[in-house]
Parts: C-alpha cells; sequence; structure tokens
C-alpha cells in the first residue's frame, strides 16, 4: 500500500504501465472517490528537470471534458517523490475496447462516431491552447461512461506533450513507433541520424492510424512479421505509400507490398461513413509534411461528418441498407443524389415509404425535417424500374476460424481461443444481418402490398365513377339526336350531326369493362402476395438460429476467460492440464456447431429469402405497371367524354338560334306547326340542359377524382 496526503493505492491495482510511469487505481482517503495515480519510476528522473515538469504544466493549462482532468499534484509520503491525481476513467481505454473479441474487426458506426467526436474535441483544445501531444494513441485514450451512459473518451498521458504553435517546430522524437510519423521513426526507432525538425502535424499521422485502428480493428502498415519484426520495410510502407492509399501490407517476406484505397469489407462501418472517413485518412497519413493536411482542414472535414444527420434507407428492389450522410439544411434533390450515389437508382426512379405509408418527398423538404429513422424503423425506398436483389458483402466465416495447436501451450491457446470467440462475434453479425435483412424485405413487402391493394380499390372506385358517367353521357346523346330528329326540318346543324360519331369515338365501356377484370386479377394477386409474406413473417420471428450462436458464443467466452487466467500461470499440473485439453475440445466443437448453424440455416434462409423476394418483386413491378396503364386508360376514357360533354353542350347552346333561323325560311303551314312545338321543344332543352349539367358535374368530380389519387401514388 502507498499514500499520499489525501490519497491512498496499492501497487497491484495497476491501470497501465509506460517508460517512464505507472499508473494505479487510488482513492480519496475521505470520501472514497476513486482516482488515478500516476507515479514516476527512475527512469522518469533521469530526465531533464524542465522535462520532468512539463506535463504537471500542460496538464494544468487544460480543461475539456474529453481530456483527462489533472485534481492535484502530491507526494507519496515515504519517499517524496510527486505523483499526478487525475480523473479515473472506468471503462479502460480505447486499445483494451478493440483487443475484446467482439471488437477485434473495428468498433461499431455509432460507437466509432464517439470516438470521431471525442478525439477531434480534445484535440481541437490542444491547439487552441497551442500544445502538441506527440503521442496519440488507442492506449492513450481513456474511456468513462457518463451520467446518460454514453460513452466519453478522453485524451490521457501527456508525458510527451509540449506547448508549440502551427508554425513552430520541435527536434526531439517521443511516442509509440506504430503510430509514429515516419520521420520521427526514422530517427527514434532506424536510429538514422536527421536534421529535420518535427511540426505539430506528426499528431495528425498518429490521429490517423488511431482512426484506422479503431474502425478495423488493425493497424493500417503492416510488413511481413508485424511492425516491430521488420522495422525497415514499416518505414519503407509509411515513406512509399501512394497518394490515395490508406494502407499497405506486405503479405509475404520479401513480397510485394500491397496498397489499399478502402476501408476491408470486414470494417462494420456503412458505406456512407466510409466515403466520409476514407479521403481524411488519405490526406492525414501522409508522410510529406509539406503535403499532409494542417489541423484547420482536419477539423472542418471531420467536423463536416459529425454535424451531418443519418438518414437509414433500405432499397427493397435490392434489398440492401444504406445510410445517408446529409446536412440538415439540405434539399430533397441532395438527399436523392446521395441514395442514387449508393445504390445506383436515379431519383426518378426511388419512391420511398415509411412506417406502413407512401411517403411524399417534397423537393424543397430539408433534411432536418424528414422522420427520424433507424436501422430497424428506416425508409423503405423502391425503384420504379426493375431490379434484382443484391446479395450482402461479406468475408467467409469458415475462413476466419483459426486452429488449436495439437500440444499445451497456454500462450498460444488463449490467442487461438480469442481468434474463434472474434470469428464467433463476427459470424453471429453476419447472421444478424441476413436476418435483419429479412425482415426488412418482408416489412417493406407488406407495405407495398398493402398499397397496391388500396389503389386497386382506387381503380375500381374511378372506373364505377366513369361507367356512371358514361350511362348519363349516352342517354343525353340519345335525348340529342332525337331532338335533331325533331326539328331536322331547321336546316343542317353541324354540331349534331357530328354527334352520330359518338358511338365511334366512346369506346369506353369495352375499356372498362376490360378494367374492371383486370383489377379483379390485381385484387387476387395482391392478396396472394400479402398472404405469403404473411406467412414468411411468422416464419422468421421462429427462427432460433440467432439464440443457437449466443448460446455457443456464451460458452466460448468462459473457456476464454479461462485461458486468460491459464496464461498467467507458469505451468499447469496434470489434472489443469488435462481440463485444459478438454476445454480446448469443446472450443473447437463449439465452434464448428457456430459454423454449421451460419451455412445450414442462416446463409441458406437468406439466400432462399432473397430468391423469393426477386420473385415477388417482379410480380410487384408488373402490377404497378399494369395499375398505372389502368390508370392511363381509365384518364383517356374521361377525356373522351368530356370531349364528347363538349360537343354536346355547344350543340345545345346554338340549337335556339338555329331553330329561329329556320323559321324564316319555312311556309306559313310550317310556321303555324313550328310555333306550337316550339315552346315544349325549348321546355325539353332545358330539361336536357340541367341533366348535361349534372354529367358535366360527374365528369368534372371524376377527373379531379383522378389527378388527386394520381396525386397520392406518384409512381403508379
Amino acid at each position: 500500500m502507498q499514500s499520499t496526503l489525501n490519497y491512498l493505492w496499492k501497487t497491484d491495482d495497476v491501470l497501465g504501465q509506460g517508460a517512464t510511469a505507472s499508473v494505479y487505481k487510488a482513492r480519496n482517503k475521505k470520501s472514497g472517490e476513486l482516482v488515478a495515480v500516476k507515479v514516476f519510476n527512475n527512469a522518469s528522473y533521469m530526465r531533464p528537470q524542465e522535462v520532468q515538469i512539463r506535463e504537471f504544466e500542460v496538464l494544468r493549462k487544460l480543461n475539456h471534458q474529453n481530456i483527462v482532468k489533472l485534481f492535484a499534484v502530491e507526494e507519496i509520503e515515504s519517499c517524496k517523490q510527486k505523483v499526478l491525481v487525475m480523473e479515473y476513467c472506468s471503462g479502460g481505454s480505447l486499445l483494451s475496447l478493440l483487443e475484446d473479441p467482439e471488437n477485434a474487426f473495428g468498433l461499431s458506426e455509432s460507437e466509432f462516431l464517439i470516438v470521431l467526436h471525442c478525439v477531434v474535441a480534445g484535440m481541437n483544445h490542444l491547439r487552441q491552447n497551442g500544445v502538441v501531444h506527440r503521442d496519440i494513441k488507442p492506449g492513450n485514450i481513456m474511456r468513462l461512461v457518463g451520467d446518460d451512459n454514453q460513452n466519453i473518451y478522453k485524451l490521457t498521458d501527456f508525458g510527451a506533450a509540449r506547448e508549440l504553435d502551427d508554425d513552430e517546430k520541435f527536434e526531439s522524437v517521443y511516442g509509440t513507433e506504430e503510430y509514429l510519423h515516419p520521420d520521427m521513426y526514422k530517427r527514434a526507432v532506424l536510429k538514422k541520424p536527421q536534421q529535420k525538425a518535427y511540426g505539430v502535424t506528426v499528431d495528425l499521422w498518429s490521429i490517423g492510424v488511431t482512426f484506422y485502428h479503431a474502425a478495423t480493428g488493425s493497424l493500417p502498415f503492416i510488413p511481413f512479421g508485424g511492425p516491430r519484426r521488420n522495422k525497415e520495410i514499416m518505414y519503407k510502407i509509411t515513406t512509399e505509400k501512394p497518394t490515395g492509399a490508406i494502407a499497405g501490407t506486405q503479405e509475404q517476406e520479401s513480397g510485394a507490398i500491397m496498397w489499399t484505397y478502402e476501408l476491408p469489407i470486414t470494417c462494420r462501418l456503412s458505406v456512407g461513413l466510409k466515403r466520409q472517413l476514407v479521403p481524411i485518412l488519405a490526406s492525414i497519413l501522409e508522410a510529406n509534411q509539406e503535403e499532409c493536411w494542417g489541423f484547420d482542414q482536419f477539423f472542418a472535414e471531420t467536423n463536416d461528418i459529425l454535424h451531418r444527420k443519418i438518414i437509414h434507407v433500405f432499397s427493397l428492389s435490392q434489398a440492401t441498407m444504406h445510410k445517408i450522410y446529409i446536412h440538415s439544411y439540405n434539399t430533397v434533390p441532395i438527399f436523392l443524389e446521395d441514395v442514387f450515389r449508393q445504390t445506383n437508382i436515379p431519383p426518378h426512379h426511388q419512391e420511398y415509404f415509411f412506417e406502413g405509408y407512401s411517403y411524399e418527398l417534397e423537393p424543397n423538404l430539408q433534411a432536418h425535417r424528414f422522420p427520424k429513422t433507424t436501422e430497424t424503423c428506416p425508409l423503405i425506398m423502391l425503384s420504379t424500374e426493375l431490379r434484382d436483389p443484391v446479395m450482402l458483402r461479406y468475408r467467409d466465416p469458415a475462413l476466419e476460424f483459426p486452429k488449436f495447436p495439437p500440444k499445451v501451450d497456454v500462450v498460444a491457446d488463449c490467442s487461438t481461443a480469442k481468434g474463434v470467440l472474434t470469428a464467433t462475434h463476427q459470424t453471429l453479425r453476419i447472421s444478424q444481418s441476413f436476418l435483419q435483412c429479412q425482415e426488412l424485405m418482408l416489412r417493406g413487402l407488406y407495405w407495398v402490398s398493402e398499397t397496391l391493394k388500396l389503389e386497386c380499390l382506387r381503380i375500381l372506385e374511378k372506373q364505377q365513377g366513369v361507367m356512371a358517367t358514361l350511362s348519363s353521357l349516352q342517354r343525353e346523346e340519345m335525348k340529342v339526336l332525337l331532338l335533331y330528329k325533331t326539328i331536322a326540318g331547321v336546316g343542317e346543324i353541324p354540331e349534331i350531326k357530328g354527334l352520330a360519331e359518338l358511338k365511334t369515338r366512346l369506346q369506353a365501356v369495352e375499356e372498362i369493362s376490360k378494367c374492371f377484370q383486370s383489377i379483379s386479377d390485381h385484387q387476387s394477386v395482391v392478396q396472394c402476395i400479402l398472404s405469403d409474406v404473411g406467412k414468411k413473417r411468422s416464419q422468421i420471428k421462429e427462427v432460433r438460429s440467432i439464440q443457437q450462436m449466443e448460446a455457443c458464443l456464451d460458452k466460448m467466452q468462459l473457456i476464454y476467460n479461462q485461458f486468460k487466467k491459464t496464461r498467467k500461470c507458469r505451468g499447469l499440473g496434470y489434472n489443469e492440464q488435462q481440463i485444459h485439453k478438454l476445454d480446448k475440445v469443446n472450443l473447437g466443437h463449439l465452434a464448428k456447431k457456430v459454423l454449421s448453424v451460419f451455412q445450414d440455416n442462416c446463409l441458406q434462409q437468406y439466400k432462399a429469402a432473397l430468391l423469393a423476394h426477386g420473385i415477388i418483386m417482379r410480380k410487384v413491378f408488373d402490377l404497378k405497371k399494369s395499375l398505372k396503364k389502368l390508370n392511363r386508360s381509365l384518364a383517356s376514357c374521361s377525356a373522351e367524354m368530356s370531349g364528347c360533354q363538349d360537343c354536346l353542350d355547344k350543340a345545345l347552346d346554338e340549337l335556339p338560334q338555329r331553330i329561329l333561323q329556320g323559321k324564316t325560311t319555312h311556309s306559313a303551314p310550317t310556321q303555324v306547326y313550328m310555333n306550337r312545338k316550339h315552346q315544349d321543344m325549348v321546355f325539353g332543352m332545358q330539361e336536357l340542359q340541367d341533366q348535361m349539367k349534372i354529367v358535366a358535374h360527374n365528369l368534372q368530380l371524376n377527373n379531379s377524382i383522378i389527378q388527386r389519387l394520381n396525386g397520392v401514388a406518384p409512381g403508379l
């Protein structure tokens, strides 16, 4: 036990160790509050005095939620050595989080964004105070769980930090070699003398390596045998990196370096975030300090990501999930273009649904007014042109499962067990993605089918309205023609003669009858789709593959925890060794079971679901195409009837004048006869015109219904 005036700690409560100091978990003697104390070793006191006190001075200057707080500088009571009393971060370091098998392929997207936000905010505070850290790495980024249960990451270990403005240089070398800028690496690791001075941008290189590590679970630059075994190749990779490349690996001894320009397929970040992040990584992982970004541009680009709104979009036609990173003030056309870049579906072919209803995107609508979406509740996007489903991209989990060496080796066995656990986590994630995709496919199909069902009813309503209007119009046609025969002696009336063509022009009866039959057929198809989707949704709920994998994972975790304890033992007794061997066998059996469940159940069900989805989507596409044709046909019939109505109206408007003209050309007996008929005729015409107004009103109502329904279902 050691203590200062106000704090005490056990020497076995080690939180971390470095070249010059160790950090312990301590308690306040009065309140019991947990803190971290940094105790310096003898190597630290061999440094110049100004270097020894620099960390105290830097920490006193800083005050930010993303930088570990300095509470006090006290002396150990027994030896009077100074210690730093700092904020305790119970979540460990970012490195410890990345060493967890669950994160061996990188952090989840939501957690990575938190890391990005915290590191950028912390670094911005350093630059505002003219401080260069010089040892940025996951091990020096601590994790604290906040009051809202969200992780907060904090920069720590300012032993190498110093005050330095943007235009100043320094010559001393600090840092951890995997995260060290190549210029500093050459001098510190390769021990090659150089006169070059270094600027604040060396921190940007370390940040780039750290972000790549957080996103992928591995380092970006790896020579054959590892960074610490082949230092010359490590330097070669970092200095010869082509423009735009973000990683380089050497897979064989003396082999070629494989350059990578994208984040790996095993990375858990979405395509939307990768497209924002990769250009930043490429620009700060630049060995030439003159060509590397400055902090101003780095802060501008990273904050641009952090201030974007995430809109989740599930492309139903392709069966793929997308995350669209867009500014809140951006409007719909920009959103549609971003969707196009990820799906290759042009904006004019995109149709959206949300929570069961068609979702109309007005051009001037800003992104902050979009509905709140999540991975489980996204916007469903349907392409109005036929597209085939796309299988999710993933690396075969069978390639990730390592095999145990035959003999007992507690260190190697623990490493292999970690690899097995890592592969199981990845297999589980892929399987969960398969299942989520199937659920969204069925949900989207259900929404679309319900919309089509409703559209069939709307078209049927329009068809009935058109039929009723057509019947009224035909009755009025007969009355007009009868009236024409009655007054045939008044002379020729071209408008009424033209009505003889009505029957030829009005082929609507046959068209509408066909519409009625088509709608009935379509309703049957939609009902079959809905029934099929309902059955599949019930089957999905009964799938137990995920639960089986999770049960295996729990058992594997227990074995791995035991292997971590065993690794610390110098030797195993006979009984312990036999138990260890059995655990290895059990771990192998569990791994095989996970793979079997994945390949025989999850993968096969997913492939079958994609195949069935493609077939149903073709039916949906044909159905939408047919309904669109029916809409056009009904609209055409309605337009023809409107033309006929206009013709009848014109004829009736001119009929009294024609009758009067006809009076002057007839003989006296005829004139008397016409006088007797005139009053009855006028009354008949007035009655006819009243009926025609009713027909015209029906036509207008029918046309407005068609326009309104077309507006409700723009894709049809």
